[in-house]
């Protein structure tokens, strides 16, 4: 067995190694065979440095950069406004609080005004009959 393992590792080395030197044949013959200008010459030749790539990787990191200022700055504008609409509301509540407690002070004025007109009823009616009372009386004693 340990023959048989020697033997497949070994051919598996030879297969690799002639693998690795036909790919080199290819490589080699590939490059031979490529014809080299200049820049200006084919505009579409594979000869300058990519880096397209990498600047718009670039790009769009200094653009995601600045998304995020700009978020980072509407998110304070927007806690400012809050506190902004806080102290006007504190203002409001406060102005609704006194006037509430003007108008239970009213309330409790117009309470005892209508006491006090109930009262005035009972006096009024009290003095007519009280009134009427008294001619009866001054005309049944004089007549």
């Amino acid at each position: 067995i340990y023959d048989i393992q020697h033997l497949h590792a070994a051919l598996q080395s030879l297969v690799s190694r002639a693998a690795i030197r036909e790919q080199e044949l290819r490589n080699r013959e590939m490059l031979l065979n490529t014809r080299f200008t200049t820049n200006e010459a084919s505009k579409e030749s594979e000869t300058s440095i990519m880096i397209d790539r990498a600047l718009e990787h670039q790009n769009k990191l200094h653009d995601t950069n600045k998304y995020m200022d700009d978020l980072l700055g509407q998110g304070s504008s927007i806690l400012e406004n809050l506190r902004d609409q806080r102290s006007t509301l504190k203002g409001a509540q406060k102005k609704m609080l006194d006037m509430l407690n003007t108008l239970g002070m009213s309330n409790t004025v117009i309470r005892l005004i209508e006491k006090r007109a109930e009262g005035d009823k009972y006096i009024l009616i009290g003095g007519m009959l009280l009134t009427c009372f008294l001619m009866w009386l001054i005309i049944r004693l004089f007549t």
